[in-house]
């Protein structure tokens, strides 16, 4: 019992320091019939081990604590590290916030056009559906709108030549027109789309939606075709009897009275649509559709309101005639060698601005169709621009 307590407290000798430490840090299991958790300083020995397995199982003891420290020291070290490492990157992690944000929303947008590109021969076969079901109805309106566009052009051109302009191409222009509307209406003669023209309804059974775009579609074009057509019979008008000033009056005056009454036209179509709205009860049906009828009615009363303030100021402007300046002396004109600063030629009814600067009247006339001011000086000399009076017509497409 000696021989083993001496050989155990050599062998503990020997090992030092990190017997010691293996003491403070764990708590050896000893292999046994009683073998438990010793507490800090106590030392268990079975009685009938031999010296030299005490010895082997200190050992063995001693190099299993050594390695339960090391590695419980790594651990805390990693764990340390580690978290070192992730405070240092904290902020680093904050400002990629809104680069994360737009990576998240360029996948996004890359998401959907793949859908879209996946579903792109889906959307082609229904968009070949519904022009197959609409064939007529979009053929008819890419004709009427290449119509539009080349009558438009054609009578802005023509106003723009002034005395140059040809008659013979504005009376072809005029039976174009006119052929294009008593065509389209022959064609489609059962449906009596005239009536719109005059606020009637046409002889259709029942409005759905699609036939109400397609009566309001074609009576605004209808009714840009007859007043361009009123337009090119003012064109053909000699100079003599109405001057080119007087001209402009004239356009803008029915480009004004066009606007105005497209606003009004399809109001009964509309009206009866919204009455028929629905599938429900004939309650709920008159209900709904009266009161829908009503908001469409207040809208439209203060939307042609606004056009009427527009049309008053233009019949004033109509009648009044006002003038940009006075008709300018030969002494005037000489002192500036006749020329106009505009057409570089001799004046032609000269007319002195406000400002000092004399051009010709007719010249003057056009530049004040879209400006305000004086062409060299940029001095203010009209209140306000006179829309219309170069004979154009507005694109608008009145569906309301």
């Amino acid at each position: 019992m000696q021989a083993n307590c001496s050989q155990l407290n050599s062998s503990s000798g020997a090992t030092g320091s990190e017997g010691a430490s293996a003491s403070q840090c764990v708590h050896p299991r000893l292999t046994g019939d009683a073998s438990s958790y010793l507490h800090s300083g106590d030392v268990r020995i079975q009685i009938n081990s031999a010296p030299k397995e005490c010895a082997e199982n200190l050992s063995s003891r001693n190099t299993k604590s050594s390695t339960h420290i090391c590695t419980h020291g790594c651990g805390h070290s990693r764990s340390r590290s580690h978290s070192h490492s992730e405070a240092s990157r904290l902020p680093d992690d904050y400002s990629m916030e809104p680069g994360d944000a737009g990576a998240s929303s360029f996948s996004e947008f890359r998401y959907l056009f793949k859908w879209l590109q996946k579903s792109l021969p889906y959307i082609l076969i229904l968009g070949v559906k519904l022009v197959m079901q609409h064939l007529t109805g979009i053929s008819l309106g890419i004709g009427l709108l290449t119509t539009f566009m080349y009558a438009n052009k054609t009578i802005v051109n023509q106003v723009f030549l002034r005395e140059r302009c040809s008659k013979i191409q504005c009376a072809w222009l005029l039976v174009f027109l006119a052929g294009t509307s008593v065509l389209l209406y022959y064609t489609f003669q059962s449906q009596s789309l005239y009536y719109s023209l005059i606020f009637l309804n046409p002889t259709l059974d029942h409005l759905s939606f699609w036939e109400v775009l397609w009566i309001i579609g074609i009576t605004d074009f209808i009714l840009k075709f007859l007043f361009m057509g009123f337009k090119c019979l003012i064109l053909l008008v000699p100079s003599f009897i109405m001057p080119f000033k007087s001209k402009g009056y004239w356009y803008m005056l029915l480009e004004e009275l066009c606007q105005y009454y497209r606003t009004f036209v399809p109001i009964p179509v509309w009206f009866r649509y919204l009455i028929n709205y629905g599938e429900f009860s004939d309650v709920t049906r008159w209900n709904l559709g009266i009161l829908l009828a009503l908001l469409y009615l207040i809208l439209k009363l203060l939307n042609c309101l606004g056009h009427l303030k527009t049309f008053r100021r233009v019949l004033q402007v109509f009648f009044t005639r006002p003038s940009y300046g006075v008709t300018a002396s030969k002494r005037q004109c000489s002192d500036v060698d006749d020329i106009c600063a505009i057409c570089q030629a001799e004046f032609q009814k000269p007319v002195l601005l406000i400002c000092q600067h004399i051009f010709c009247e007719e010249c003057i006339t056009i530049w004040f169709t879209r400006e305000k001011t004086c062409p060299l000086c940029r001095t203010v000399i009209s209140d306000h621009i006179n829309k219309w009076k170069d004979g154009a017509t507005s694109s608008h497409l009145q569906i309301y």
